[in-house]
């Protein structure tokens, strides 16, 4: 695994061992990353179940101005925080050792650009999630999220929540589902 693009461009990226992460695969995330390049610059980038922080550190070498990485396994905080000072990227990162929904309350912006989440597939905790999220000041009309889930994952629901689906890319065993707050 390595950062595809920008100022960490090629660099390799250590993964946590022994826990049960998938690594979104660099040719996924040059598609996902292809999809959000004109909102990444500048931006506040959260990525939730964060793992090896392999999303968030694209973010943030392709431009962002903070990023958020939330997980609650020790070993994936320490892969994290050795991954950003490898790429020398962590004056722009704040690493929470919590779930992902207590973690929400601890991200004190006015507004966050992009917030993308990789649950554990077939776990349902996006659902949760979610649910948090539309109570969060800083989730405005204009941010994006981004859930990574089983291909055969419904979303259907999201509207409960107030929320609406922007596009829905479907690679071979997964797909990202984007959204945003429906405006009322």
């Amino acid at each position: 695994m390595r950062v595809i693009a920008g100022t960490a461009r090629s660099l390799p990226l250590k993964t946590p061992e022994g826990l049960d992460i998938r690594p979104t695969t660099d040719r996924i995330k040059e598609t996902l990353f292809n999809m959000l390049q004109w909102d990444i610059p500048g931006g506040v980038f959260v990525d939730l179940f964060s793992g090896s922080g392999g999303i968030g550190i694209e973010a943030l070498s392709r431009g962002a101005r903070k990023a958020y990485f939330v997980d609650n396994a020790q070993k994936a905080v320490s892969c994290i925080q050795e991954n950003l000072r490898f790429t020398k990227l962590e004056d722009r990162a704040v690493v929470l050792r919590q779930d992902a929904c207590s973690a929400l309350g601890s991200i004190r912006e006015s507004a966050v650009d992009i917030i993308f989440m990789d649950p554990p597939y077939e776990n349902g905790e996006e659902k949760s999630v979610l649910s948090h999220l539309a109570r969060m000041p800083y989730v405005t009309e204009d941010t994006i999220l981004v859930a990574e889930a089983a291909r055969d994952t419904d979303f259907s629901w999201v509207s409960e929540l107030g929320f609406c689906i922007t596009k829905d890319k479907q690679y071979r065993t997964n797909k990202h589902i984007f959204m945003k707050k429906s405006i009322q």
